[in-house]
């Protein structure tokens, strides 16, 4: 099954527009030059867990409508993460260190790819993939792969939670929600629902609904 590319509600929308505009000051392009110009090396994981996170990534946030120039590599930044040893100040009782947790994490994931599948992660197809996760989100899981790592926390609240979060920090993905980035010295001052300050991007279009969803 090919990814149908992502629609978003904001054609034309380009945040990187309000770069010499009141929005942001000095601090604030400094952070989004970084952003998008400094993409950290491969340094913590391994090139099989790399390859693999890179994979499992692009099963939840696909990008089909970016060149590889263009795409927003979330596998990067979780490697740099887990290189300068940070993590998001929640850790659960019964769970490993973040590394550890992380490093079990994916081993597990290919574990599952082949004991249901006899191949990695990465050569199954769309459909076999997107299986795989929700059997793990599930907990259909072979306990004895996941090395007392519980497998619905650690995707749906370690690997998920992150990939989303470092996806929707990146000012590309800004422009598929609307975003006008951090703000600094303007903010934003119209917060209710359905409120929209006058320099904000303006929707036309609702949003794509989810496939299956009511």
């Amino acid at each position: 099954m090919d990814e149908k590319p992502f629609e978003t509600p904001y054609p034309g929308y380009d945040v990187l527009a309000k770069w010499d505009g009141p929005s942001w000051n000095d601090a604030t392009r400094r952070v989004v030059a970084d952003r998008l110009e400094n993409v950290p090396p491969r340094r913590f994981l391994g090139e099989a867990e790399y390859r693999l996170l890179r994979s499992v990534i692009e099963t939840i946030l696909p990008q089909p409508e970016r060149s590889e120039a263009a795409r927003i590599p979330v596998e990067a930044f979780v490697d740099a993460m887990l290189w300068n040893n940070e993590g998001s100040g929640t850790r659960y009782a019964d769970a490993p260190p973040p590394r550890e947790a992380w490093r079990r994490g994916l081993a597990a994931i290919a574990a599952e790819a082949e004991r249901r599948h006899g191949r990695s992660f990465e050569t199954l197809t769309a459909e076999e993939r997107h299986a795989l996760l929700a059997a793990i989100d599930a907990g259909e899981t072979d306990p004895a792969a996941w090395e007392g790592l519980h497998p619905r926390r650690f995707f749906r609240h370690v690997l998920l939670k992150e990939a989303v979060k470092i996806y929707y920090a990146h000012p590309l993905a800004w422009n598929e929600i609307g975003f006008g980035g951090p703000a600094a010295p303007r903010g934003y001052v119209r917060l209710g629902p359905d409120m929209r300050d006058p320099w904000e991007a303006e929707e036309v279009r609702p949003p794509q609904a989810l496939e299956g969803a009511p």
